[in-house]
């Protein structure tokens, strides 16, 4: 998100000397993306932040597919996954391909014995519910339900949770997740057109510098496989950053729908995009206003992608039998539309308080054994009359 953002002390120029109050030299990291082409902030620690002390364990949390070739529409009924405690033990992976898992996750408790990084992907954490606090070595996010949370691929962090009663959405992506392009000029700032605009960003605040030595486990993803490393310095001693490359929060209560007096297609409703994927909100708003409009969405193909839909609240108005945290799958390769009397029944209504996270995908879905095991089997055939 091209947005300058600072927090501690830094000194007046780049990659000069910033001393410490002994006279010693704090150390600087240039935290970036895509080379150095991409964007990046600059960070001041009070340790040097390649002290690994130790290497242990590796595990194998790559996905695995049990439906490598889909072609069934799906229902996942995803508040079946069964909370775990740890953070990362929650996460479950449903649906992947080369470019994004999309998992659900119900932790129990904090992260407090060890620190993340997702050396892979960059991360969009949806809340379904639960709040908390987002903890990073650039600063802290509170966060609550209806929020994003984008963590750049990279970043140490911890999550703290206020409950045991938390439901989570997370995508993984492996380009760069930013809004869309489309929604910005050439500085990016966002347009008056835009859904959404800076002002509507929780940046981090609450910068913490931790000035400890010990034994601080790290578990790095990478390739798909979880390293667990011992670092000897607290990862969270940063004293000053600034720069463009942080994680944020975004609530989809704050997307303003973009309505008109016909159906509108769904990049109406975009709010990020990849080279590989694109996430869509669908919020509360009114209907078509043309006389005979029909606000249900048309019959249409997917040719292109594999549409994934996440049921966060609300009455969906095109679908049947829809609970909060179901998934549904329409798989590219034939068409899908609104349920039988579902498109008759929304002429005349004027408004919607339906509440969903949509992801499209421009390479076909695999199934994991756990989406199987949430799959109500039918979906399918739901169309039928």
């Amino acid at each position: 998100m091209p947005l300058y953002h600072k927090l501690g002390k830094i000194p007046h120029k780049r990659h000069t000397v910033f001393k410490k109050a002994d006279g010693s030299l704090h150390y600087e990291q240039l935290f970036g993306t895509i080379g150095f082409d991409g964007m990046s902030s600059l960070l001041y620690h009070l340790h040097r932040p390649t002290m690994v002390k130790q290497v242990g364990a590796t595990k194998d949390v790559s996905p695995k597919a049990a439906v490598p070739h889909n072609i069934k529409s799906r229902l996942l009924k995803g508040f079946q996954v069964q909370a775990e405690d740890d953070f990362l033990d929650s996460r479950k992976i449903v649906l992947f391909n080369s470019d994004v898992n999309v998992g659900l996750a119900a932790p129990r408790k904090s992260m407090t014995d060890y620190f993340y990084k997702n050396a892979d992907a960059d991360e969009l954490v949806f809340i379904h519910k639960g709040t908390g606090t987002l903890k990073t070595f650039l600063g802290e996010i509170d966060f609550e339900y209806g929020d994003y949370l984008l963590i750049p691929r990279g970043m140490i962090y911890q999550i703290e949770f206020d409950s045991e009663d938390n439901r989570l959405l997370v995508t993984e992506s492996y380009s760069p997740i930013y809004t869309p392009k489309r929604y910005r000029n050439w500085f990016g700032q966002h347009l008056e057109h835009s859904p959404f605009c800076e002002r509507d960003f929780k940046l981090p605040q609450n910068l913490k510098t931790h000035d400890e030595k010990g034994e601080f486990v790290l578990k790095v993803k990478k390739q798909g496989q979880l390293h667990e490393l011992v670092y000897a310095s607290h990862p969270f001693d940063v004293v000053g950053w600034d720069g463009y490359n942080y994680p944020y929060g975004f609530s989809i209560h704050d997307f303003e729908p973009i309505t008109g007096r016909v159906h509108q297609p769904p990049p109406v409703h975009q709010t990020f995009e990849t080279n590989a994927f694109v996430v869509c909100s669908f919020v509360p708003r009114m209907y078509d206003y043309h006389p005979k409009a029909i606000p249900a969405p048309y019959n249409h193909s997917n040719i292109d992608s594999d549409e994934v839909l996440y049921y966060v609240d609300g009455d969906f108005m095109s679908r049947r039998n829809i609970d909060q945290g179901y998934i549904s799958l329409h798989p590219a390769g034939i068409p899908h539309g609104p349920h039988p009397g579902t498109y008759e029944a929304s002429i005349g209504k004027t408004k919607t308080e339906e509440l969903a996270v949509m992801i499209d995908t421009f390479k076909p879905l695999q199934l994991t054994q756990t989406a199987l095991d949430i799959d109500d089997g039918k979906y399918y055939q739901s169309w039928l009359e």
